[in-house]
């Protein structure tokens, strides 16, 4: 009996390790995503940066998650989750000396591309790996946590880019910093098993597995790319499901939505500096509480009610949000040419009129993942006719086309904090919602053998919806008016909440083969005509699921 209890006990370090490869894969990616908001203004001083040329630095980033997306999950089903990590994080600390040695826009741009592949390729591989090493009962917490240490990446570079914007050459330490939460992970990943082969072949490793790994070795078909649109073993109906969660997440317009925190904090009061401090960090605050409030419910109350509770309030609060600045006068955005000298930090939402040394952090768009890459920052950037800056009060921006009033008329007061409860309301459904449950799904529904090609597909789309939601929301508000546009938002979330009732199915408490068999009986989200008794079949099995 003592023997099986040290043998039962020598796994528990194990947990903390998957723990920690979750947590530092989110930080990396969270840092990476936010740190050019703090390094652009001095890069742009340093190099003399134009609007088109910020935009490349912005965007290459974009430019290499796109590209890992595409060929990662070749590179994840070829070479394994844990050799994807580490080689991902072999491009990072290229990238990241790249950008800390550079002399040129040339070499920034390279280091930008790198790091932006290595963190795309990064996320994929480690929402897997944890979830194909851990069991159904730790799964749900322990992939969510990558979602909070991207928030928490993002605030670690707001604190490190106020920390070192009046230093010398302050910009190479913001970039070189990516690298710590890297090398840690890529020590965390040196004790842990390559897969669930090895975790198998290890026997106290098992525990942890929950007895999965013995499920998954032996006996597995193969898949080729093109079976993802079969109907083989109901590939086309997971695809249907992965695909519709990501187009989702971006159709509903999160990124662009909290391009306008800084304006909306303003609005209620909150002036100069305060305002963008107040939206990033305090916006931040929100995200990370939200995603905690995820991690312990996403194995309770399941993927599924996550999804649905956290829609529903988005198509509230973003339509509430439409319906306010019906009545309020709200900018319609920040230029790149917002200054005459140009030599404030063009077309960021947050920039507070401080002085040139001090740059308060701005608030850009995250993700994932993976979910929210940070070129919707860049399209702000964009000269637009009609475009202004939001964010600068001692300076009139050029082309705004709806001023704020220096201070609220008093029948506005009520609806300016209906409009900044709307924003909190919209933040913390995402970060509860989309935002985690998206990636852990997807972890979740394919194959072993075709996960990583499937997870870099889908991936590959929330990528490209993203940049198409941030070229078109000047040219949507322009058109329609910001208020539209917001109750299309709105209008977005209600259909996908349609889509996650019909189509995506519970997967809580169950082991990944579990979630395969699932998959391979139903036809729920091709049978138009049978949806209602697919569902009626797919909650029963839960219930019995949960009880045993």
């Amino acid at each position: 009996m003592g023997e099986r209890l040290r043998g039962a006990s020598r796994p528990l370090p194990l947990l903390p390790l998957c723990a920690s490869v979750s947590l530092l894969g989110g930080l990396t990616f969270g840092y990476e995503l936010a740190v050019i908001s703090g390094a652009l203004l001095p890069l742009q001083l340093d190099f003399a940066l134009s609007c088109l040329e910020q935009e490349l630095l912005v965007g290459s980033l974009l430019l290499g998650a796109l590209l890992a997306s595409l060929v990662g999950g070749f590179l994840i089903d070829r070479y394994g989750r844990k050799q994807a990590i580490l080689g991902s994080n072999l491009v990072l600390l290229a990238g990241s000396l790249s950008l800390g040695l550079a002399g040129s826009l040339t070499w920034l741009v390279l280091g930008r591309s790198a790091a932006g592949f290595a963190i795309s390729l990064s996320s994929m591989a480690c929402c897997i790996y944890v979830s194909e090493l851990v069991g159904p009962r730790q799964r749900g917490v322990l992939v969510s946590l990558y979602e909070a240490g991207i928030t928490l990446g993002i605030l670690l570079s707001y604190a490190l880019n106020y920390a070192l914007a009046g230093a010398p050459w302050g910009w190479r330490r913001m970039f070189g910093w990516a690298a710590a939460p890297a090398l840690l992970q890529s020590v965390s990943l040196l004790f842990l098993p390559a897969g669930t082969d090895e975790a198998a072949a290890h026997k106290d490793l098992i525990p942890l597995q929950g007895g999965e790994a013995t499920k998954l070795g032996l006996g597995r078909p193969r898949y080729s790319f093109l079976d993802l649109f079969r109907a083989r073993d109901n590939m086309r109906g997971r695809t249907t499901v992965g695909l519709g969660l990501v187009l989702f997440q971006q159709l509903t317009g999160q990124p662009n939505v909290l391009c306008y925190a800084s304006t909306i904090f303003r609005s209620v009061g909150f002036r100069g500096g305060s305002s963008a401090v107040l939206a990033s960090v305090g916006l931040g605050a929100v995200k990370v509480a939200a995603t905690l409030v995820a991690m312990g419910l996403v194995d309770r109350a399941g993927r599924r009610a996550l999804l649905l509770a956290g829609c529903a309030l988005m198509a509230l609060s973003v339509s509430g949000m439409g319906l306010v600045s019906f009545a309020v006068p709200m900018d319609s955005g920040p230029s790149c040419l917002a200054m005459p000298n140009a030599t404030r930090l063009p077309g960021l939402p947050g920039d507070s009129g401080l002085p040139r040394g001090i740059s308060p952090p701005p608030l850009p768009t995250t993700g994932k993942r993976r979910g929210e890459p940070v070129w919707s920052t860049s399209e702000k950037t964009k000269p637009r006719a009609g475009a202004g800056n939001p964010t600068t009060p001692p300076l009139p921006a050029l082309g705004t086309t709806f001023p704020m009033p220096p201070s609220p008329a008093p029948e506005w007061v009520l609806l300016h904090w209906t409009a900044l409860l709307c924003m909190m309301v919209f933040v913390s459904a995402f970060s509860f919602g989309f935002g985690p449950v998206t990636w852990l799904v997807l972890s979740e529904i394919y194959p072993v053998e075709i996960r990583g090609r499937a997870f870099a597909f889908c991936n590959s789309f929330n990528w490209a919806a993203n940049l198409f939601i941030s070229l078109s929301f000047l040219d949507l508000i322009g058109t329609i008016g910001l208020s539209w546009t917001f109750l299309l938002y709105g209008l977005t979330a209600v259909l996908g909440l349609g889509f996650i009732y019909l189509f995506v199915p519970e997967t809580k408490g169950q082991s990944l083969a579990e979630i395969d068999q699932q998959f391979q009986r139903r036809r729920f989200a091709l049978s138009l005509g049978h949806r209602q008794s697919a569902a009626g079949v797919q909650y029963s099995r839960i219930e019995v699921s949960a009880g045993s």
